[in-house]
């Protein structure tokens, strides 16, 4: 899921650059509050990445090259007593520096502390050289909120490292982070990587590519419907409003859906007013599959008939979207349509960085709006613990927030650049009242809500949680009480390093304190989904990338005597455990799939869910087909696709994890084939940039299907909720596309076979032409998701000079571009225009409010 590396692949290496964090240390001849302020205001900070080609860790390894620009302020008296911590994520194989000593603490955090003999004094600059393990692709893997403290002192943040707000964009950005210009060292790491820069002169060329004539489609609803026809007939005006008719379900059923017609220009729903024209609601549980619904607009009325609530909704919806395009005056239409899956998902962490209540009730409006219709919800992490627990006060008292506290008694550690202070929107947590009233809001748009806390591993904020509940708890005197729930074993003397490099993030799965952990969080979370009105029925519980753990643990030791199972074994034990406490509670268990993979399935109930989260090159078709073949729920969640972490496009200036895929784009994720892996050969290429086939190596059995796809928000560099917007619109309509609707072009699954990129048999014809419709219809949504406050990425624009003439061309069609010669004033991009020199160009929302990424063409 996040930072996923397992199966040897260090991809988290390669991920962030440097979180600088001046932090801790022990004051020597007293550093003063006021060398700490003048530290944190005018200190200079300047991170840049330097070489991602040529480098080579001392072991051999793969690195790159980093620099860290250090300048102390005048005035800056030499004192010492602190300590400069940098928040790496990449592990730092090296630091050359004649000013600092380095040593790694835990998690990304590594100790900085001026060598012996050293004065550092005020107006010097020092430069720190790193070696990083992997690569460093982006601007945006550095870490803000670089700070300076020690002992006894209150610890500033170094003003430089700050992250600001592009008041065009409404996006966070980094100034501290240099730009990245040297493509020939930068783009990437090996020879064979076929990965380039998307620049404005190769975005024009791959849009140009992915373009086919055709007529526009009068029609904008996403995820396109089965069936949709033009009837004969006047329009209906709906703009006064329609007479309301229900038969078999009541208004409050679909107010939410009723809402969104309002907003999309239906006048009201009154029962009286002939004129009005008549909307019927009626549910027909005989008309068609779950969720499946049919509209008829003619003749001066709607009739919506449903199989189910949930599929008048969706009817519903689809009107919505229509009538809005038409400006309230709908013309005559049928529609016929069903969901292609059951499951339709997406998941937010909040683990790592905590996002608003305001951010996903907006989110689960739009999960509506698209028909998704699961909220994988990961409310627990290394990072922090976001659900509060009254019977464990500490899981959100502490570990909640990251802040300047070494003990752990008060906060986490300031991981991921999360600044001393225990303040700023990446700390927080949803209350009871917040998370019923979340449930609730997401049960009347036809969402339910799965909630997650990772476990075994990734739970360092429910094991650090639990250790400052133990010590408060026995300096009270309450030591039986204490160790009821501490969740770490002393005598256990194992040493492991977990893939985001933590020393203590897994639970001990041999201790009773663990399961009883689980239970009391489990209980909790059922009571607060009952208050909601939609009980828990399925809870996911992570189980993945558990590194090495419990080895030289005694209670591990004496289970495995008793038993005779491996510690590679315990995991699966675990999950084993929990996943009938489960099922005897009436709750559908789900996990990642490489936890999954370690269970003996005989030993696992009847109902399982996997999602599937190995890569589509390496392993993914087999992991799924495989646990498939066990009769469980198959979610499609491969890393390369449906990780919306991952950047758009590959350029330095793109936010987003990169491990397991550095282009991630709309028409990336639109041309998946969730139901038939293999078949991907064609359109997905793998990290490198290649299109390798793909073999079907372990078939699924006949009867088997996919169950579901889901897209993934992890939150590592995802700070703030714009950003976040951001990296979900407008790839989530194309999920959603995906996963209501299977295109012409998609080809059927069928057991055993490979598939090769060059073997032709992909129409790639009809699939542009899909794809051409789909661009159409996004560019119609641009200004509903505007109305609704969406921060949608805007794509840098493709453009060329030829012959003196700017030529543009944008990703989905109709978008306003603007463009300025040199430092001038941005004009309104009319067509081919006579320019010279370097020209900026960039996109605009319709509603002019907000612009996108400029980039710059020209010599």
């Amino acid at each position: 899921m996040r930072l996923r590396a397992t199966r040897g692949r260090l991809r988290a290496m390669s991920l962030m650059g440097t979180a600088a964090v001046l932090l801790w240390g022990q004051a020597a001849f007293g550093a003063s509050q006021a060398d700490l302020d003048l530290l944190g205001a005018r200190t200079g900070f300047v991170h840049s990445i330097i070489d991602n080609r040529n480098t080579l860790c001392a072991d051999g390894g793969k690195c790159f090259l980093a620099e860290i620009r250090l300048t102390l302020p005048e005035g800056f008296s030499g004192a010492e007593g602190w300590s400069l911590y940098l928040s790496h994520v990449a592990p730092i194989a090296e630091l050359t520096s004649e000013a600092f000593d380095l040593k790694w603490i835990n998690g990304d955090l590594y100790r900085l502390t001026p060598k012996a003999g050293v004065t550092l004094g005020g107006g010097q600059t020092h430069v720190l050289k790193i070696l990083g393990r992997g690569n460093n692709y982006s601007r945006y893997f550095p870490m803000p909120n670089a700070y300076v403290a020690a002992d006894g002192l209150e610890a500033r943040v170094i003003e430089a490292t700050r992250a600001a707000i592009d008041p065009e964009t409404g996006l966070e950005y980094l100034p501290f982070v240099a730009p990245m210009t040297d493509e020939a060292k930068l783009a990437t790491a090996a020879a064979d990587d076929q990965i380039v820069w998307l620049t404005p002169e190769r975005a024009y060329t791959q849009i140009m590519q992915r373009s086919v004539g055709q007529a526009a489609s009068e029609f904008v609803i996403i995820p396109q419907p089965v069936e949709i026809t033009r009837l004969t007939g006047a329009a209906l005006d709906l703009r006064d409003g329609v007479r309301l008719r229900l038969e078999g379900l009541e208004a409050v059923d679909v107010q939410a859906a009723l809402d969104y017609l309002g907003r999309s220009g239906v006048g009201g729903f009154g029962q009286a007013g002939p004129a009005r024209p008549e909307l019927l609601i009626r549910i027909d549980a005989a008309s068609g599959a779950a969720e499946s619904y049919r509209v008829t607009a003619a003749a001066g009325r709607i009739e919506v008939v449903a199989a189910d609530v949930a599929g008048a909704a969706y009817g519903l919806r689809s009107l919505g979207q229509q009538i809005a395009y038409e400006q309230g005056q709908l013309k005559p239409l049928r529609i016929v349509d069903a969901p292609r899956l059951g499951f339709r998902g997406l998941h937010i962490d909040v683990g790592r960085n905590f996002h608003s209540r305001a951010f996903l009730l907006k989110v689960i409006d739009q999960m509506a709006v698209y028909k998704l219709n699961r909220l994988h919800l990961h409310l627990g992490e290394d990072e922090g613990w976001r659900l509060e627990i009254k019977a464990l006060p500490e899981l959100t008292e502490v570990g909640a927030k990251r802040c300047h506290d070494p003990e752990e008694n008060r906060c986490l550690l300031p991981q991921l650049g999360a600044g001393p202070e225990g303040t700023g929107v990446v700390n927080g947590y949803l209350t009871q009242a917040d998370y019923i009233e979340l449930v609730r809001y997401a049960d009347a748009r036809q969402i339910q809500v799965l909630p997650s806390f990772d476990m075994p591993g990734h739970s360092r904020a429910a094991v650090r949680s639990m250790e400052a509940r133990y010590r408060r708890l026995m300096a009270e005197g309450k030591a039986e009480e204490a160790r009821l729930y501490r969740l770490v074993e002393p005598e256990d003397t194992t040493q492991y390093r977990s893939i985001q490099s933590y020393t203590d993030n897994t639970l001990n799965v041999c201790l009773p304190a663990t399961y009883r952990f689980l239970e009391t969080v489990l209980d909790e979370v059922m009571a607060m989904h009952e208050a909601a009105g939609q009980p828990l029925t399925r809870y996911h519980i992570g189980a993945d990338e558990t590194a090495g753990a419990w080895v030289e643990s005694p209670a591990c030791k004496a289970l495995m005597a008793e038993t005779g199972l491996e510690p590679k074994q315990l995991g699966g034990l675990f999950i084993e455990r929990v996943a009938q406490m489960l099922a005897a509670k009436q709750v559908v268990v789900a996990g990642w799939s490489d936890g999954m993979g370690h269970t003996d399935p005989a030993k696992m109930p009847e109902k399982v869910q996997s999602n599937i989260w190995g890569m589509l090159h390496n392993g993914a078709v087999a992991e799924a087909h495989e646990q498939g073949n066990h009769g469980w729920e198959i979610v499609i969640s491969t890393p390369d696709v449906t990780y919306f972490d991952n950047p758009y496009a590959p350029d330095p200036d793109e936010r987003g994890y990169d491990w397991s895929s550095r282009v991630t784009d709309t028409y990336k994720v639109f041309s998946y084939q969730p139901e038939n892996l293999p078949a991907n050969a064609y359109l997905i290429h793998n990290i490198k940039g290649q299109f390798r086939s793909i073999a079907d190596e372990t078939p699924r059995e006949a009867g088997r299907r996919i169950s579901g796809f889901q897209a993934q928000l992890w939150s590592e560099t995802v700070r703030t909720d714009a950003a976040a917007e951001y990296m979900l619109f407008p790839r989530l309509l194309a999920l959603s596309e995906r996963a209501w609707h299977e295109g012409d072009w998609e080809i059927p699954y069928q057991a055993g076979v490979t598939y090769d990129p060059a073997d032709g048999r992909l129409d790639r014809a009809a699939q542009l032409r899909d794809w051409q419709g789909f661009r159409a219809r996004v560019a119609a949504h641009h200004r509903l998701l505007d109305r609704d406050g969406i921060v949608y990425r805007l794509a840098p624009v493709g453009a060329k000079i030829s012959d003196g003439q700017l030529q543009v061309v944008t990703e989905f069609p109709d978008t306003t571009v603007e463009y300025r010669q040199a430092d001038g004033v941005w004009r309104v991009y009319d067509g081919p225009v006579a320019v010279s020199g370097k020209v900026g160009i960039r996109a605009r929302t319709p509603d002019g409010k907000r612009a996108g990424r400029s980039v710059t063409v020209g010599p």
